[in-house]
């Protein structure tokens, strides 16, 4: 048996109605106000934990883009400072072969020693460059000078350990070289992990040495010895080199995969202002509707005639 349907019961079904179009009408106003379809976890909780997650994706993503251009400077800082060591290496080479020549005068090879301290002293200037306030070639112990008496260079030992950047998860990549990797361990005779007799310091200490006291085959002896240490300084530029190429690989990665997830989030978050523009349109009609119905269902009562 169907219950009584009264004008109340009317009312209330058509305010319920209109209600339900407005509040429709008020979430599409709000996603072409904002321009999102996910304006609270309530509209779509399964997308507001893609959305979560792809946000989380992209700050990961931003501090691995962070570390790979730190690590990209740094390597790229490494290797114009090895450049200028090869060029020291060099020009030193050219005047150790001017002063091996036995005909060359003492006035020469003074001449030819004062340049060499002059190499010298700008190798000490290359050991203690800095990049961002931090010293290059003294591993992690980056706030210590690490070649503070140019007399005693050749004997200097620099922390050995690497810096790393993590440039993905799980893929750090170092980006420092220490001084005795380029400059050579302290030669023989000295207590240290490793001896090398081609340390650059000591081949121009040598070499200074037998300049100014004309012992032109004292000079020729150290010649050797710039030819593998020059052979040292270009194995690490080669090493330096596949570092950076790794980080531009990765730099290159890093960013498609920024681009796919931003596209992602994007399809998740963002309203589709035409598509939401139509479905505000047809709404708005549909509640313009409900009210002029409406306004011819709920019939007049008794009070609105003794108006």
């Amino acid at each position: 048996m169907l219950g009584r349907v009264t004008q109340g019961t009317i009312t209330n079904q058509l305010l319920r109605n209109i209600n339900k179009n407005l509040g429709q009408m008020q979430g599409l106003q709000e996603q072409l106000s904002t321009g999102m379809k996910l304006n609270r976890p309530s509209d779509d909780p399964v997308g507001i934990t893609y959305s979560l997650r792809y946000r989380s994706d992209l700050s990961l993503n931003e501090r691995y883009q962070e570390n790979v251009t730190a690590a990209a400077s740094w390597l790229d800082y490494s290797d114009t400072l090895l450049n200028q060591v090869g060029e020291i290496v060099k020009r030193a080479k050219e005047l150790a072969i001017q002063g091996s020549n036995g005909t060359n005068p003492n006035v020469a090879l003074d001449n030819v020693a004062a340049e060499m301290k002059q190499l010298k002293d700008q190798l000490q200037g290359i050991g203690n460059s800095q990049f961002k306030g931090k010293y290059v070639f003294n591993g992690q112990f980056t706030d210590v000078e690490p070649y503070t008496d140019l007399t005693n260079a050749a004997k200097t030992l620099t922390d050995d350990f690497g810096l790393e950047y993590l440039i993905s998860s799980g893929a750090p990549v170092r980006v420092n070289l220490t001084g005795n990797d380029v400059f050579g361990y302290p030669p023989s005779g000295v207590t240290a992990p490793k001896n090398e007799d081609d340390n650059l310091f000591h081949v121009l200490d040598q070499m200074i040495q037998s300049l100014e006291a004309g012992d032109h085959a004292g000079v020729a002896a150290q010649l050797p010895f710039l030819d593998t240490r020059a052979n040292k300084i270009l194995t690490q530029r080669a090493e330096l080199g596949a570092r950076v190429n790794r980080v531009e690989l990765m730099e290159q990665r890093l960013k498609d995969l920024n681009l796919n997830l931003t596209t992602l989030q994007s399809k998740t978050e963002d309203a589709d202002i035409e598509d939401v523009l139509i479905k505000s349109k047809v709404n708005e009609s549909v509640y313009q509707a409900s009210l002029s119905v409406g306004a011819k269902v709920i019939q007049p009562s008794l009070v609105d005639f003794l108006r």
